[in-house]
């Protein structure tokens, strides 16, 4: 290994002799993907409720979003966007992936189809090694049982829960993980983080001489809250916080074995939550934005993301600026890591390399979304195919896009616009659309959202 002073000296040799320094290897990737972290839960981005050191350290170290927006409010349909870089409404998932009666009221898949793209797929034919750890739940569980397995995607090695093709004995093969009830080979609720950390040091440990890929979607901080074993009768805020200081413990001491593995230096670490947090807890897992799971409002959209390269992704640095989206993962990964990109594939999301490295970059195009294509018929109570917030001002209307600082939240029939200027409102409190000054833009973001919207399968 060239020590840090032997390393200056010889990228200044290389410059006195016209040269450029070799590039780096290519790094590791190891996306960290927390159920249900809402944007205030991080100490960094103003949460005050509960400590977090270390996904704190982790953005000190790295470059940290405050306008990053998952594909959906809800766990599928979010996954499709980030794993695929397309909108998930394309691949027909637009809400929880469930029983094939709750899906078809719906009116989406069962499953994602592999013939969609998979940046773990794109990676593993460049050479790395492949696993996801964690939560899947794009396919697989209660009644579904032809989904395909993970090599479909791409995956060597596939860890799954309940709600997957194939779960893993610890996670539980047949119980579901928020239940009472546990089989005697299932690890307990509260120490499912520490057990898939485990497994992602051992599968980085067993393919050290190699590049190696890792989902590790972590399960928690979704309710029910089980922060220790057997009854627990304390307040509801009580048991979450709990549950978050010890994902926070856990992901310190997965960044502690990757340094002790030697691999710190060179693996992309992402870490970002799959949808705003259920409760918002007064807005407070939110930082004050409007909205939560299940709602197309900035608290059930915009999570916390935070990138760490070290050498590559200047440190200590937050971007307010860009907004970033889920579907943007796919091309820019490849451009970091240097593996070409699928040709033939339409992403709709943006290579933003150059703003990971430091740069500045504006959106070329918009983002949008939709969130619940059809409501429950009468009767069907029991399926839940749509849940929404039950917290006041919080269910939005079902389809969004943003452009620029403007955001439009319109039904798929037309009828409930809002408009809203981030750049002066970003918790969403003065509906803009039916202003004179601001009738133009309305209706201009009006059509293109109920155009996209009719584009969708």
């Amino acid at each position: 290994m060239i020590r840090p002073r032997l390393a200056s000296l010889f990228a200044l040799l290389c410059v006195l002799c016209g040269q450029s320094p070799a590039a780096p290897a290519r790094p590791n990737i190891l996306f960290i993907l927390v159920d249900d972290l809402g944007w205030g839960d991080l100490v960094a981005n103003g949460g005050a409720s509960v400590p977090t050191p270390r996904m704190d350290q982790l953005a000190r170290e790295g470059m940290r979003f405050t306008q990053f927006y998952v594909a959906s409010p809800i766990c599928s349909p979010s996954r499709c966007g980030l794993l695929t870089g397309q909108f998930p409404a394309r691949w027909r998932l637009t809400s929880y992936l469930q029983s094939r009666a709750g899906n078809a009221e719906c009116g989406q898949a069962d499953f994602l189809d592999p013939k969609a793209p998979s940046f773990v797929r794109t990676f593993k034919q460049a050479g790395y090694a492949t696993a996801h750890i964690g939560k899947w739940h794009l396919g697989g569980g209660r009644d579904v049982t032809d989904a395909p397995k993970f090599a479909a995607y791409g995956y060597d090695l596939g860890l799954g829960t309940y709600e997957s093709p194939e779960p893993t004995a610890p996670l539980g093969l047949k119980t579901v993980p928020w239940g009472p009830n546990r089989e005697p080979q299932q690890v307990a609720r509260h120490d499912r983080t520490r057990w898939m950390v485990d497994e992602t040091l051992a599968f980085a440990k067993q393919n050290g001489t190699q590049a190696w890929l890792v989902n590790l979607w972590l399960d928690d901080v979704h309710t029910p809250y089980r922060p220790r074993e057997g009854k627990d009768d304390r307040e509801f805020a009580a048991k979450f916080r709990d549950v978050l200081l010890e994902t926070d413990r856990q992901i310190g001491r997965l960044l502690d074995g990757l340094r002790d593995l030697g691999a710190a230096t060179n693996t992309l670490v992402l870490l970002a939550g799959d949808n705003g947090p259920e409760p918002s807890l007064n807005r407070t897992r939110t930082g004050g934005l409007r909205g939560m799971k299940w709602s197309l409002y900035e608290g059930g959209i915009r999570t916390p993301l935070i990138a760490r390269w070290p050498g590559v992704i200047p440190a200590n640095r937050v971007n307010t600026a860009t907004v970033v989206s889920a579907v943007d993962f796919f091309p820019t990964l490849c451009a970091l890591a240097g593996v070409p990109a699928p040709t033939g594939v339409k992403f709709d999301g943006e290579d933003l390399s150059a703003v990971f490295r430091g740069r500045t970059q504006p959106r070329s195009q918009p983002l949008f979304w939709e969130y619940g294509r059809q409501p429950a018929p009468a009767g069907k109570s029991g399926i839940r195919a749509f849940p929404y917030p039950n917290e006041p001002g919080a269910k939005s209307p079902n389809v969004a896009i943003r452009d620029g600082a403007w955001k439009l939240l319109v039904n798929a029939d037309g009828t409930g616009a809002e408009l809203y200027d981030l750049a002066t409102d970003p918790n969403e409190s003065k509906n803009l659309a039916t202003t004179d000054a601001a009738a133009v833009t309305a209706a201009r973001l009006q059509a293109a959202a109920l155009a996209w919207r009719k584009s969708l399968p």
